[in-house]
């Protein structure tokens, strides 16, 4: 397919101008990649204080069929820029460290300084993403509330990363959290997307922010049939298996992705590398508040992605699908892609390495597929041992070369949300 002119009127020109990720297995697109490619991972029992289940000391029988601890992925020592003061760090949440040390490093990747603060925008997918801090608090101050500290009356409020951002990067321009489960990060860069196609601002910065759940949100997934159960509470390794035969559920994994989107043209400045032109991206929804995925959803996200990038899905040269190890979610994902004719297409999962994260799951899986493009190798799955579907073209054991010309990245989210944006190599 001849290359799009991204430099002539009328052409749609949208690239991704820069990129900021953490996860538990690397904080900056370096050590991100590196890992990914190695198949590198951090899943363990949760250590982080208000992930664990109190224990019920009056109801010893209780307590001894409770689950032990939660499995997942946590991030390390997180290294913060020297900007931010320490006195704002000490009012911040854990999610507000993380949203500004990744926004640190999207920011100078696209070489923001230069450019008019009130013509960039910022959109972060998500919601509740303080609920462990919100825990923590509740315990502290229980039985003397009257000594709850003020900040707590503005930090409890998703709108709090949006102060934090826009007042240490001087954004002038708009700034907003927007939710959509699981998809929230994709929805957030396709909320993006908009806003610069319409001119409302030049930049728009989606960030998918880490959603910091508790015990209370880890016990819900998982009396909800989500989140992976006991079974690999001995073996945290092997617990993460997205398309597995073997698989039984989402293992959580802390994450943030930032992706700065803009036309080609205004990222024309020194230092801006373009990573890929977004050529179509779609958002659908079932109809549905349950968890449960829907087949149709899913293939009318993706038919609509490919039908604004104009391309086929013969075109189509790498999937990296929503793979969150869900029993049911997992076989509608794969008919999904029978059904819109992607089965000729190389796989892999994001979250085998990383776990899920949630809210930034979306952003942080884009930022995958950009990253692998340019690297021109696909990261391995860890544990697809005996993928439910043998004859697809999975990446496995070992990462492997691959050029990506069009790839397509899809997400889901509770309440029926679907996503799928389509990037092209630049």
């Amino acid at each position: 397919m001849p290359r799009p002119d991204l430099h002539g009127p009328g052409h749609d020109d949208l690239i991704v101008s820069g990129i900021g990720v953490t996860a538990s297995i690397g904080q900056g697109k370096d050590a991100f990649i590196a890992a990914l490619l190695e198949g590198r991972h951090r899943f363990g029992v949760l250590g982080r204080p208000g992930r664990q289940l109190p224990v019920q000391e009056d109801a010893p029988a209780l307590a001894d069929n409770a689950p032990a601890a939660f499995v997942g992925a946590e991030i390390g020592d997180l290294a913060m820029p020297a900007s931010v003061s320490k006195s704002l760090l000490r009012t911040a949440s854990f999610s507000g460290h993380v949203a500004l040390a990744t926004l640190h490093e999207a920011w100078h990747d696209a070489a923001l300084d230069g450019v008019d603060p009130q013509r960039i925008g910022l959109v972060i997918g998500g919601s509740n993403f303080q609920q462990r801090e919100l825990v923590q608090t509740h315990n502290t101050y229980r039985n003397r509330e009257t000594f709850l500290r003020p900040t707590y009356g503005m930090g409890f409020m998703d709108s709090d990363l949006c102060g934090l951002c826009t007042e240490i990067f001087g954004i002038r321009g708009f700034a907003y959290t927007i939710g959509g489960a699981s998809a929230s990060g994709q929805v957030a860069v396709i909320e993006a997307i908009e806003a610069v196609r319409s001119g409302r601002v030049d930049v728009c910065i989606a960030m998918g922010a880490l959603m910091d759940i508790s015990y209370w949100e880890c016990q819900g997934f998982r009396s909800l049939g989500a989140m992976g159960s006991d079974r690999y509470a001995q073996d945290p390794a092997s617990a993460c298996r997205p398309f597995d035969r073997d698989r039984d559920g989402f293992i959580y994994g802390e994450s943030c992705g930032v992706v700065v989107v803009e036309r080609a043209r205004s990222a024309a400045r020194p230092g801006a590398q373009p990573y890929a032109q977004l050529a179509g991206w779609a958002m659908a929804m079932d109809g549905n508040r349950n968890p449960n995925p829907s087949l149709d959803g899913e293939v009318h996200a993706i038919r609509g992605a490919l039908a604004r990038a104009g391309l086929a899905a013969a075109d189509i040269d790498y999937v990296n699908p929503h793979g969150t190890g869900s029993t049911i979610g997992d076989i509608t994902e794969l008919a999904a892609l029978h059904e819109c004719g992607l089965t000729h297409v190389r796989l892999n999962a994001t979250k085998s390495v990383i776990g899920h994260g949630l809210s930034a799951a979306g952003a942080v899986e884009l930022i995958a597929v950009l990253l692998q493009m340019r690297e021109g190798s696909l990261h391995p799955s860890r544990n697809l041992d005996n993928p439910i579907e043998p004859d697809l073209d999975w990446v496995r054991g070992t990462s492997a070369p691959h050029a990506i010309g069009n790839a397509l990245n899809l997400s889901m989210g509770f309440g029926g949300v679907n996503t799928a944006v389509c990037v092209r190599r630049y």
